[in-house]
C-alpha cells in the first residue's frame, strides 16, 4: 500500500499535488476534463479586494522551456468570489486555498477579513469551502514606488503580521525569488506566526521584439515560469528548508513525478504545478498516475521515507 497523504499547517492533502494560483482559475474548467478532486488542493485565481482588469497588450509569451507572463492580476475581486464561485468550491473533495493579493495594507487587511467573516458565516452553517490562505507579497507597493513587498523583509513582515491577525485560517506565505534574503524572509514569517511557506514565485524576466525593437510587454519585464527555473526553485526550497520549522509548499517547473520527487526530497511537505496545466490539460491526474507508479517503482511506501532526505 502507498500512503500519498501529507499534512501543512494541520490541513490534510490527500495527495502532495496542488494546483498553483494563476494557472487553473478557480478549477471549474480543468473539471470538465477529469475529476480535480482527486487533486490535493487548489490554489484559486489570485485574488484583491477590488476586481482588477489586469494589464494591456500582450500578456504571455512561450520562451525556452517556460512562459513569460504579464497577466496582471485581473480577477473579479474578493466579493465576488465568495458570492459566485464558493458555491462550486463546495462541491470540491479537496483542499482550497484563496490567494490573497493587494497593492496596499489596507487591501490586504480588509481582503483577509473578508475570507475570515464569510468562513466564520459558513462554519456556523456546518460548510467549509476555504482551508487556507496563501498571501501573495510579490505583488506592488504602491506607496514605495511599485517595489513588491515581498523584495524587502521589513516591508513584508508589516503585510505578514497584520493579515495573521485578520485572520484565523492556516496561512501560507507565497515567497518572491526576488527576495534580499530570502531564508530571512522565510525566518520572519515564521516569526509572525505563518503556518507554511508556498516557494517559489515567478521570476522577473524580459523578452524583446528585434522588429520593433521594444518588449513585448507593455510593462517592460514580466514573471518567468516553467521547468526553466526548476533548478533555482529547487534550491531555495532545499536552502529555505534547512531553516525554517514550518513546512514548505514547493513550486517551479515541476512537469513530472520525478520533479515532485526532487522538491520532496529538498524538504518541501506538498508541491504546486502551474505551468505544466497549459502543456497538458490532465497534467494534475497524469502527474498523480506518474507518482504513484514511481513510489511503486522504488518501494517507496510513504512521502516521509524520502522527505528532506538531501
Amino acid at each position: 500500500m502507498i500512503d500519498l497523504t501529507c499534512h501543512v499547517a494541520g490541513v490534510p492533502f490527500k495527495n502532495p499535488i496542488v494546483m498553483a494560483s494563476g494557472t487553473f482559475g478557480f478549477g471549474r474548467e480543468y473539471g470538465q476534463r477529469y475529476d480535480i478532486s482527486s487533486l490535493g488542493g487548489i490554489s484559486g485565481k489570485g485574488l484583491t479586494l477590488n476586481p482588477k482588469a489586469g494589464n494591456e497588450g500582450l500578456r504571455v509569451y512561450e520562451t525556452p522551456s517556460g512562459m513569460l507572463n504579464s497577466v496582471g492580476l485581473e480577477n473579479p475581486g474578493i466579493p465576488y468570489f465568495l458570492e459566485h464561485e464558493c458555491a462550486y468550491w463546495e462541491t470540491l473533495d479537496t483542499v482550497r486555498i484563496a490567494n490573497l493579493g493587494g497593492n496596499c495594507l489596507d487591501d490586504y487587511v480588509q481582503g483577509a477579513l473578508l475570507i475570515q467573516a464569510d468562513h466564520d458565516k459558513r462554519v456556523a452553517l456546518g460548510q467549509v469551502v476555504i482551508d487556507m490562505i496563501e498571501l501573495n507579497i510579490s505583488c506592488p507597493n504602491v506607496k514605495e514606488g511599485g517595489i513588491a513587498y515581498g523584495v524587502k523583509t521589513v516591508a513584508a513582515q508589516e503585510v505578514v503580521r497584520l493579515v495573521r491577525q485578520a485572520t484565523s485560517l492556516p496561512l501560507t506565505i507565497k515567497l518572491s525569488p526576488n527576495a534580499e534574503d530570502l531564508v530571512g524572509m522565510a525566518f520572519m514569517c515564521e516569526d509572525e506566526g505563518a503556518d507554511a511557506i508556498s516557494l517559489i514565485n515567478t521570476i522577473s524576466g524580459m523578452k524583446i521584439d528585434v522588429h520593433r525593437r521594444s518588449s513585448v510587454f507593455r510593462n517592460l519585464y514580466a514573471g518567468l515560469s516553467g521547468p526553466a527555473i526548476k533548478p533555482i526553485a529547487l534550491r531555495m526550497v532545499h536552502q529555505v528548508a534547512q531553516h525554517v520549522k514550518i513546512p514548505i509548499m514547493g513550486l517551479g517547473g515541476i512537469v513530472s513525478a520525478t520533479d515532485i520527487i526532487e522538491f520532496i526530497m529538498a524538504g518541501a511537505s506538498v508541491v504546486q504545478v502551474g505551468t505544466y496545466n497549459f502543456m497538458n490539460l490532465n497534467g494534475g491526474q497524469d502527474l498523480l498516475e506518474g507518482l504513484e507508479q514511481f513510489m511503486l517503482d522504488e518501494k517507496i511506501q510513504s512521502l516521509d521515507e524520502i522527505r528532506g532526505i538531501v
